[in-house]
């Protein structure tokens, strides 16, 4: 899956917590919101000055909140776990290092309790 593919999926399953995310889909929307946010911090900086207040930027977060999380919830749904575990973010250090395994890890191959293996389906259920 290439970026612009993972950004429009993303969009696309907005608040779609079921199913399967591959790696390459959740890395390339961090990347995707990770240039944004750095493009509306710096649209903030021009029109707001040095100190900005971040609405840009902040709306942006806003809108982008929840296919985060919910790309995020597919991506451990590939390992064959729980969404809930995003919530392991609030534990400090440790919540953070442990998702980052997770999320770099190869998702189970074939089919898993949360559906097929979106290698091989597509991810066109």
């Amino acid at each position: 899956m290439g970026f612009q593919d993972a950004v429009a999926t993303c969009f696309r399953k907005y608040a779609d917590f079921t199913g399967r995310a591959r790696r390459s889909e959740y890395w390339w929307f961090f990347l995707f919101n990770l240039l944004m946010q750095i493009a509306t911090g710096l649209v903030d900086a021009v029109l707001f000055g040095a100190e900005g207040q971040g609405l840009i930027n902040l709306l942006y977060g806003l809108g982008v909140l929840l296919p985060g999380i919910a790309v995020g919830a597919r991506r451990l749904h590939d390992i064959d776990r729980s969404g809930w575990w995003l919530l392991l973010i609030f534990v400090p250090l440790v919540g953070f290092i442990l998702l980052l395994v997770w999320f770099i890890r190869p998702g189970d191959a074939g089919p898993n309790r949360f559906g097929p293996d979106p290698r091989t389906d597509r991810g066109r259920a």
